[in-house]
């Protein structure tokens, strides 16, 4: 089996490179709108209502057609695009017409919230016209405004937080959208003819998604799919540089850990930001706080291995794609063994391994785009604080772009505590005070158009890292093939980690394994007569997803798991039925301490076999609920979980969303429970105000805690915030909960653009 994954990995990757050197006829032929420069005796009074007169002169994008229920249909309600521009700033005039404007849903109104639950209008603009990287913004019938910065592979950072602003209008006719997005805010050519530009409508009740361009069942908001904006010319981008000072106070006491007293401090900082080129842009931080950042939601962990965080402070989330490793399966934080491999994780920059902040001097991040390279750089350096050293952290990250949407990369990065004489030992990966370094390459070659109008990947890497006991073997290879399209999804992966590999700006599962994942899914779409199916099911799924892992020593087998979509119905109404089963074998190769006084010895063998059953509602509902019970057995045992996702949304701008978790686990070694609650209040007053109260328990910290956040946007770019965070430990002796610790903190930040 071995000896033929190379030659299926040639023969993959010449059908991948055969297919990107031919387009299909039908794409050729790209949309066009047309922008109109304002008269220098007009202007834009950006409230919704689109009663300027040049408007009138605008011709609209308006061709669109639908992708879901009936793809290929004109849309049952018409979207109108119209774009005028000045030297300064791009407007956009959009109408959403509705034959129903009580039924709009504009449920939320906080800035970059989701919008699974109401209408939307999305525009996607790729600025350099080469289907590599691109801007995503979004909006509501409520005015809010969400963006993000697009990937090839059509994942989006949601966390980059462009300078625009919009207005929204309802009506009779439906709802009117008038948006301003100054140049200074994109990165583009200033002589460039044209850029790709793309547009959704969604019209939730109906479940409609409807398109400008790309609307094929395999295609979609993707950065490969755009038709062409014309007309921009003579703009100015200014001199590309933004200054954003900000301010900070904060008040701390920590009962709970021995510090009583309320501590008190104030501070300030610095972020620069400057276009070295219209391709090119630089960061530098001094003296980072991060005091507005939301908290991590909690879990349970009954597995061997640690969990999964995902990123939240802004500086590091601002371009992150640039580092992106082939390794990294961002497909699934949910499956911990889909970020087995992860060479740069920026948590590991600035928090310590309790999650408590790290102060961090000074930052430079460099990012973007030199001739066809995507280039990535990173120099960090943290504070010496409570004896601790501090450290350097670098990151190089280089793609190659080849061919049409492929590439060919590497990465270095670099962990160097700076004293020597520190009284305290440094904690793992670093051990000691030696520079701990990983190098990394990587590639993906990746079509739109195999067999005319269907997507396939292949990617691989090798990574190495620095070995301080000079033992072992220290690297990790893989490789992906994927074949995700609508009715037939399919994708095989592969990958080993030896023994002494150790990123120590990285995350990693575990050691010395090797793991083949093989993953299958049919996905029918039922006939439509007279525009319905049957039961009103939009889509059936039935698949299987394989985990098979050994060790890389013995080959002896670790896990051996399949997760069988037994039965999956979406339905037209927005509704979802899930039956899975899910037989496992595992072999522990190590003593595993699943809860107190309870450990699952080394070298046990267990088979079993698990059932879940998952309903959703449709987030769209005023009251919107989602059960998932699991059941069966669970190593030498029994396993009964039980999840509750519910979100209540009584009137726009007011969100209130429970979960709940219960496990009762019966093993021969023990019996014990676990619960995790969560509930998130959000109160939106205006799409630049919010407050947002989030209160979360779990029994196996006993800590509950509760974070307030209200942010008030100024004006775009100029944020205000107030944060108060509280924890609390329970006291069974007591029955009580005791404060840990409390801190509450504010934040202002302004914008200076030149």
């Amino acid at each position: 089996m071995m000896r033929r994954i190379p030659s299926l990995l040639v023969c993959l990757a010449a059908a991948a490179g055969a297919a990107q050197a031919q387009t299909p006829p039908e794409q050729l032929a790209r949309p066009t709108v047309t922008a109109v420069r304002l008269a220098d005796s007009e202007s834009i009074t950006l409230d919704g209502r689109l009663d300027e007169a040049v408007w009138q002169r605008a011709i609209p994008a308006a061709d669109f057609k639908q992708q879901i229920p009936q793809t290929g249909a004109l849309p049952t309600e018409p979207t109108e695009v119209r774009f005028v521009y000045t030297r300064d700033a791009l407007y956009m005039g959009v109408t959403c017409f509705d034959d129903e404007p009580d039924k709009l849903l504009g449920n939320t109104m906080k800035r970059d919230e989701g919008l699974r639950a109401d209408d939307r209008f999305i525009w996607e603009f790729d600025t350099f016209l080469d289907a590599r990287n691109g801007y995503y913004f979004e909006m509501n019938p409520s005015g809010l405004m969400a963006d993000s910065l697009m990937s090839p592979q059509g994942q989006t950072n949601r966390d980059w937080d462009g300078i625009w602003n919009a207005h929204v209008q309802r009506s009779e006719i439906g709802w009117t959208i008038e948006i301003e997005i100054p140049f200074r805010t994109l990165n583009f050519n200033p002589n460039a003819e044209a850029w790709g530009v793309n547009f959704q409508r969604t019209v939730r009740r109906k479940n409609e998604e409807s398109l400008w361009t790309g609307w094929g069942l395999n295609q979609g908001m993707r950065i490969q799919y755009t038709g062409l904006l014309l007309g921009i010319s003579d703009v100015s981008q200014g001199h590309g540089l933004d200054l954003r000072p900000y301010g900070v106070t904060s008040a701390l006491a920590a009962p709970g850990r021995g510090a009583s007293k309320t501590d008190t401090d104030a501070d300030a900082g610095l972020d620069v930001f400057y276009s070295v080129t219209p391709k090119l842009r630089s960061n530098l931080t001094i003296n980072t706080d991060f005091g507005e950042t939301e908290v991590d939601q909690r879990q349970v962990n009954l597995t061997q291995y640690s969990l999964f965080f995902p990123e939240k402070r802004g500086f590091f989330l601002e371009g992150a794609s640039n580092f992106d490793f082939a390794s990294f399966d961002s497909r699934g934080f949910n499956n911990n063994r889909n970020v087995a491999v992860v060479p740069f994780f920026t948590r590991r920059i600035g928090l310590g391994a309790d999650g408590e902040p790290q102060k961090i001097d000074v930052g430079l991040k460099l990012t973007g785009q030199v001739g066809k390279q995507d280039v990535g750089l990173m120099q960090i350096r943290t504070a010496r604080e409570d004896g601790k050293p501090g450290e350097d952290f670098t990151a190089l990250r280089v793609r190659r772009n080849v061919l049409r949407q492929s590439y060919v990369g590497a990465l270095y990065t670099r962990r160097d505590a700076r004293s020597h004489a520190s009284p305290i030992a440094l904690a793992a990966p670093l051990g000691s005070y030696d520079a701990l370094q990983t190098l990394g390459a990587d590639f993906r070659l990746g079509t739109t158009t195999f067999r005319r109008n269907q997507n396939l990947s292949l990617s691989g890497y090798y990574l190495t890292t620095t070995n301080p006991l000079k033992q072992g073997k220290n690297g990790a290879w893989g490789t992906d093939i994927d074949y995700p399209n609508d009715r037939y999804t399919g994708g095989f992966s592969y990958r080993e980690v030896q023994e002494n590999y150790d990123p120590a700006v990285g995350f990693t599962l575990r050691n010395g394994y090797r793991r083949f994942a093989p993953n299958a899914r049919f996905q029918p779409r039922p006939r439509r007569v007279q525009g319905r199916t049957k039961l009103g099911v939009q889509q059936y799924q039935f698949g299987v997803t394989g985990d098979l892992q050994y060790l890389t020593g013995s080959n002896d087998p670790l896990l051996r798991q399949w997760d069988v979509t037994a039965f999956q119905a979406n339905f037209q109404s927005q509704e979802q039925l899930q039956v899975h089963v899910i037989p496992t074998y595992e072999k522990l190769d190590r003593n595993f301490r699943i809860a107190n006084r309870v450990t699952l010895p080394i070298g046990s063998e267990y088979q079993y076999t698990r059932y879940r059953f998952q309903i959703r509602t449709a987030d769209r509902r005023m009251f919107a609920i989602q059960p998932q019970w699991e059941t069966g057995s669970f190593y030498s045992g029994d396993r009964d979980q039980l999840s509750l996702d519910v979100g209540i949304r009584p009137r726009p701008g007011v969100v209130l969303y429970l979960y709940g978790e219960w496990n009762k686990i019966a093993l021969p070694e023990g019996r014990f429970m676990t619960r995790l609650y969560r509930t998130i209040l959000d109160t939106q007053f205006n799409p630049w105000i919010s407050l947002s109260n989030n209160v979360q328990y779990d029994s196996v910290s006993a800590v509950m805690g509760w974070q307030s956040r209200f942010r008030w946007i100024l004006t775009p770019g100029n944020d205000l915030y107030f944060v108060y965070n509280h924890n609390w430990v329970e006291d069974p002796i007591g029955d009580r909960f005791a404060t840990l610790d409390r801190r509450a903190s504010s934040k202002l930040l302004y914008t200076y653009r030149f």
